[in-house]
């Protein structure tokens, strides 16, 4: 298919220049929307998060906090604060980058949202932000590097009634703040899709444009052909055939199951780097079969959403290793325990593709 985006790209060096200063070694491939851990008294879990961040630091360079996959529709303000805090104290020194979800259904929490926690990163960094909010990007790059931020996410507001036109000036608006931004197609909660035409345009006015994250499976702006900015999949599946090291659409992968496989998903990329198709071919099936199996166990779950449920039973495992149906299951963010039947088939699917570890990271 032809591109929607113009022949050229008049703000491709402002758009380079932004992600030099917020990322001068290059974009990550793998990213992660990590996963948050809850005591038992319902409070984030400050160390059970750190060895989770051991745990994938030697494979991910790229964490979405909070995304949907660490109940990121879910989380209150204050505990979504928490949580950034905990990752801002560790992610500089462990040379992770962090894209802060700013997920909210309406353009005005949205907006309300990324001006508060502007406020608060100026405030972190020992900087005043500006009355109107504008900032120079090179001292706006260093107000977020100072607490290893490299961008904010955002969804088109919720709505199946949405027009193009509607969702396009409500992104407009996000745009317009100046922050460097990731656009998230996210239909499966949103409701709507940005269109390829739509991304395109909204790439054409904003240079702070950085990322696309598509979960949303159908990959129709990268099917069309839009390069303008750094393309993530964020759906599972048929993962040695997406990435353009194989001859596919995006850039890298922005995934749930980073939060377990990131090892393997490393290896794969490592695989497709040296032209190794059969063998990422391989690793990927295994992956799959495990997915699909756990995610279809996790469909009739009636807490929290498919993604992080799937997930937290398959990291039992990653954290405890080959007895962990021993030990008592994850909370949630409800407050309800994982159910020990997701347990147990996310343990029988490790087994059965040979993807068990033999010990937890937990130790």
């Amino acid at each position: 298919m032809t591109s929607p985006a113009t022949p050229l790209d008049r703000l491709a060096p402002r758009r380079a220049a932004w992600l030099q200063r917020l990322l001068p070694d290059g974009v990550p491939r793998l990213w992660c929307p990590l996963l948050t851990p809850y005591t038992a008294q319902g409070a984030i879990d400050a160390p059970r998060l750190q060895a989770h961040l051991r745990f994938l630091q030697p494979h991910v360079r790229g964490l979405l906090v909070p995304g949907s996959t660490g109940d990121g529709w879910q989380l209150a303000d204050d505990e979504g604060r928490t949580l950034l805090q905990l990752l801002m104290d560790q992610a500089p020194r462990l040379g992770l980058h962090l894209l802060v979800g700013v997920l909210k259904p309406g353009l005005d929490d949205m907006l309300a949202t990324l001006a508060d926690l502007s406020g608060w990163l100026h405030r972190r960094a020992g900087m005043a932000a500006s009355a109107d909010g504008a900032s120079d990007d090179t001292e706006l790059a260093r107000v977020l590097r100072h607490s290893g931020v490299c961008g904010f996410t955002v969804c088109p507001p919720h709505g199946a009634g949405l027009t193009q036109d509607e969702i396009a000036t409500a992104l407009d608006r996000l745009l317009a703040t100046g922050l460097p931004m990731a656009l998230y197609q996210l239909p499966q909660v949103t409701g709507n899709e940005m269109a390829p035409q739509t991304v395109a345009a909204l790439a054409d006015r904003h240079a702070n444009l950085l990322m696309l994250k598509d979960t949303s499976g159908a990959d129709r702006v990268a099917a069309a052909g839009f390069r303008q900015a750094f393309l993530v999949r964020g759906a599972e599946g048929g993962y040695s055939r997406h990435l353009a090291a194989a001859g596919g659409d995006y850039d890298g992968f922005l995934l749930s199951t980073a939060n377990v496989f990131a090892p393997q998903l490393a290896a794969l990329l490592a695989h497709l780097d040296a032209g190794q198709q059969a063998q990422a071919d391989a690793l990927s099936a295994r992956l799959q079969a495990v997915v699909e199996a756990v995610f279809a166990a996790a469909a009739p779950v009636p807490w929290g959403n498919a993604f992080t449920n799937a997930n937290k039973a398959l990291d039992h495992f990653m954290a405890h290793g080959p007895q962990a149906e021993a030990v008592p299951g994850p909370r949630l963010h409800s407050g309800h325990l994982l159910p020990p039947a997701l347990i147990s088939a996310a343990g029988q699917a490790l087994r059965q593709h040979a993807l068990m570890p033999a010990r937890g990271y937990l130790g």
